[in-house]
């Protein structure tokens, strides 16, 4: 069992970090408060092939491994969360169905472009009715000719305002159950594709999301990705990958808010020493400390998993589950370590909270996540 990154791991993690102290840090406050799509960090990330870490150079990407991928996720979510999250997005979301279910075709016309970072993509699963329950799709797609027409909507879809295309889940047979679930590929100027404005959200503010509408839209039935019927295991794929994401994404929030809380309790004084020197605060350091690492290694085996190409459902839940939990319980910490002015928005605690919040919920809830994790525990 080998802790120590490679060289080229230890670059990827030299160049984020440095990437975020000059780029992100400095600007993810006002992101936040004003709700600005972070453009020229997005820009950069395209620059610096972290749109496609994972995806082969033959299609466009960095052609690095998924613990390089999880190592830039948790230095740019350390530096913005938004940032980290639209990242995240093009990386597992849209990029990794494409380059595992998609043709040599779809992948140099749907993938290549995206992994270089000229467009950005987006993932189409939820719906006002069908959130954790994901065989409960509404859109409907029918085969017409060599076209299928689609009716119905997606929401809360990150990237979607400014996304070029999208992994769209529709049923194509209703009576199939999860069975009858068809991904397709659709560039989001579709004649009968309508977005709404940008969701207002308690957090990742800078990470616009929308509701989309689809009207009679007519996509070809070459856009089809994999086979008729294969969504499901297309989405489950998708979502074993991308909570490596969003645990990398929650350890850096966790770091931002702890690193801060270090840096604060060395400034700040009660009673006559620096608060760093009452035990209730070194223990809370301690415990935020020792949470972090234990959530790393957990994402760091999930992400090895994948790697290697093997089955890792149990071990991402399991990464995504208390990575995500984690993050919550020390950004709360470390609000706390920073009294009243935690809760002022001069200082970042408050947003990490906020930021935090939400690995609790997207791509599977917490509660979706014992429940992967239960089932490949009790197994026949």
């Amino acid at each position: 069992m080998n802790f120590e990154p490679s060289e080229i791991q230890k670059d990827i993690q030299t160049m984020t970090r440095e990437f975020a102290a000059k780029e992100l840090i400095p600007n993810a406050r006002k992101w936040d408060e004003h709700h600005e799509w972070p453009a020229e960090a997005v820009k950069k990330l395209a620059e610096l092939s972290l749109l496609g870490v994972a995806v082969p150079e033959k299609w466009g990407g960095a052609g690095l491994d998924n613990v390089c991928y999880a190592l830039a996720m948790e230095e740019i979510s350390r530096g913005c969360a938004s940032t980290g999250v639209i990242m995240s997005v093009n990386n597992s979301l849209y990029s990794d169905p494409i380059m595992k279910f998609g043709t040599d075709a779809q992948k140099e016309k749907w993938l290549a472009p995206f992994a270089r970072g000229e467009k950005l993509g987006c993932f189409g699963l939820t719906e006002p009715q069908a959130g954790s329950d994901a065989a409960a799709q509404q859109t409907v797609a029918v085969k017409k000719g060599d076209r299928y027409v689609i009716n119905g909507s997606k929401n809360w879809i990150t990237n979607g305002p400014k996304a070029d295309a999208i992994v769209l889940f529709t049923m194509t047979n209703k009576e199939a159950g999860h069975k009858g679930i068809t991904p397709f590929i659709v560039p989001t100027d579709t004649k009968g594709f309508r977005r709404m404005p940008p969701d207002k959200k308690m957090g990742i503010s800078a990470a616009w999301s929308c509701t989309m509408y689809f009207e009679d839209m007519e996509v070809p039935a070459e856009n089809m990705l994999g086979k008729e019927g294969d969504g499901f295991k297309v989405a489950m794929s998708t979502l074993d990958g991308g909570r490596i994401g969003i645990a990398a994404q929650a350890l850096g929030i966790a770091r931002a808010a702890l690193e801060e809380a270090v840096r604060y309790s060395g400034e700040r004084k009660s009673f006559g020493k620096f608060i760093r020197e009452h035990q209730a605060i070194q223990f809370m350091l301690a415990d935020m400390a020792t949470e972090i690492d234990a959530a790393r290694l957990l994402v760091h085996r999930a992400a090895v998993l994948k790697d290697k190409g093997v089955r890792h459902s149990q071990e991402s839940a399991m990464a995504k589950l208390y990575a995500s939990e984690m993050a919550s319980r020390v950004a709360n910490k470390a609000l706390q370590v920073f009294g009243g002015m935690g809760y002022s928005k001069e200082m970042d605690a408050e947003r990490h909270v906020r930021d935090a919040r939400i690995t609790e919920i997207y791509e599977g809830t917490s509660e979706i996540q014992r429940i992967v994790i239960s089932a490949n525990m009790l197994k026949d």
